[in-house]
């Protein structure tokens, strides 16, 4: 895209969030099927792949009580300088998810660079995560979240893997 495409699709995507629902980020989406990912030499897919795997779905079904999950989804995302995701609950007709995970690949994050995950409460408050490396959080759908901006003083990319278990579809 020209500079000028760029700035207006930005500009759309900013006024877009005043409104509703619209994120900025980048994302490598991982495939549905599980033989697919199960054959792909990608490391993302492996990880993807373990997430769906029986101990994983077993473990999940436990914590959340919802014992219709039966697979996992996801993708690799990252939020650089001026990215963000806007309130949503992940509460997608057809997908049938029950939960929502961000496993956590950025070292020394600092909470002042934004890219937090927030949780909205029904009064107008909110709890945050900050990202970390290595860390799990789990989280049932549907759930009013979203991730705050990042800002321009940010030392590096907010990364993590982020999917959901689901139900079959049907």
């Amino acid at each position: 895209m020209t500079s000028q495409q760029w700035g207006a699709l930005n500009q759309a995507v900013l006024e877009a969030a005043r409104h509703g629902f619209q994120f900025r980020y980048g994302s490598i989406r991982v495939p549905d099927e599980e033989q697919t990912r199960r054959q792909s030499p990608h490391l993302l897919d492996a990880f993807v792949h373990f997430m769906a795997g029986p101990e994983v779905l077993a473990l999940v079904r436990a914590i959340t009580g919802s014992e219709a999950i039966g697979f996992a989804d996801g993708q690799a995302t990252r939020y650089v300088s001026g990215d963000f995701l806007t309130g949503h609950d992940d509460g997608v007709a057809g997908k049938n998810r029950h939960a929502a995970y961000v496993f956590g690949l950025t070292e020394g994050w600092r909470t002042e660079w934004g890219g937090l995950l927030m949780f909205h409460g029904a009064d107008g408050g909110f709890s945050g995560r900050v990202p970390a490396f290595n860390r799990l959080d789990l989280f049932r759908v549907p759930q009013l979240h979203s991730v705050s901006y990042v800002t321009p003083s940010a030392g590096a990319a907010r990364t993590s893997v982020t999917g959901w278990f689901r139900s079959a579809m049907g």
